[in-house]
């Protein structure tokens, strides 16, 4: 399982989008791609913007399908945290289709 702890990387108001774009490509894709489950580790950040969430999982999910879901877990996340992850991933997957 690969633990990625997104304060280490984003602080505790993660908006960069480039930072996002590098755990993804750095680290997210090629931990799934190894058959590994990833946990996204948001103690500590309070806050994140949408851009950045989208930036961090949505090509995942446009990659792996909807079943990328099921090898994430989001951690510690505040309730905005929560509600921000929960907007991209509903969009994702709609955008999807059925599958």
């Amino acid at each position: 399982m690969k633990n990625i702890v997104l304060f280490n990387k984003a602080g505790a108001f993660a908006e960069n989008k480039d930072i996002a774009r590098d755990i993804r490509v750095k680290e997210i894709i090629p931990a799934l791609n190894s058959g590994e489950d990833v946990v996204l580790d948001f103690e500590k950040v309070e806050a994140a913007t949408q851009s950045f969430v989208h930036a961090l999982i949505s090509d995942v999910i446009r990659k792996f399908g909807s079943a990328a879901l099921d090898r994430m877990s989001f951690r510690s996340c505040t309730p905005t945290v929560k509600k921000i992850i929960g907007i991209v991933t509903d969009y994702m997957q709609e955008s999807l289709g059925p599958e």
